[in-house]
């Protein structure tokens, strides 16, 4: 809770610092003429869609899904070096494409991945083991049997992904609809109307640390 609360006294800061209502941002061009998101939402802090802040088109590996859990990236792995051997990037790759994009972890998630999943016996690196120079990695007995063992969670793992998708298209779609609103804001209203909708952006602020909260 505490956290949140600092969090929570940063963008009361920011605000006031840069209220985007009152004019003291400065909002580059973040809707084009015809209403459109553009490049981005420099006042709020938000880089824009396709920004480190939120995915943009074409999934969060423009972004960041990448805090999936880490028992997501060792089961993607495992399913997929249990079709086929594959090196890093390719696992990476066949990740994101199974995906349509949605997902594509990054190299700091996989290789560490790779290591503990070497450590444990589940795969081999073919170059370590002089079977492989293009250091692919396999899976071994132990790791087909694993694989076996965790079908249900992998099955599982997959369909979760296929989740976030729906769900985070349904999420920029909403958030772009609030910038449009805020977008209004900007200029041909009266103080009252603004100081309105100031109050309820920040009612809106507090009501979604709350949700963070529980």
């Amino acid at each position: 809770m505490a956290q949140h609360h600092d969090h929570d006294q940063h963008h009361d800061h920011d605000r006031r610092s840069h209220d985007p209502l009152a004019g003291g941002a400065r909002f580059g061009r973040p809707f084009g003429r015809s209403g459109r998101p553009g490049p981005g939402f420099p006042g709020f802090g938000f880089p824009g869609f396709g920004g480190p802040g939120f995915p943009g088109p074409g999934g969060p590996h423009r972004g960041g899904r990448g805090r999936a859990r880490r028992g997501d990236v060792r089961l993607a792995i495992l399913s997929l070096l249990a079709d086929a051997p594959s090196n890093g990037y390719g696992l990476i790759k066949a990740i994101a494409e199974r995906t349509d994009g949605v997902w594509k972890p990054s190299p700091g998630s996989v290789y560490p991945t790779l290591q503990q999943l070497v450590d444990e016996g589940f795969i081999v690196d073919g170059v370590e083991t002089a079977t492989d120079a293009k250091g692919e990695y396999s899976l071994t007995e132990s790791g087909r049997a694993y694989v076996a063992e965790q079908a249900d969670a992998i099955e599982a793992a997959w369909a979760a992904t296929a989740g976030d998708a729906e769900g985070s298209d349904e999420f920029r779609e909403s958030l772009g609809k609030l910038f449009g609103a805020v977008q209004q804001f900007r200029t041909g209203v009266t103080d009252a109307q603004r100081a309105a909708a100031t109050a309820k952006l920040d009612e809106t602020r507090r009501a979604l640390y709350a949700i963070l909260a529980d």
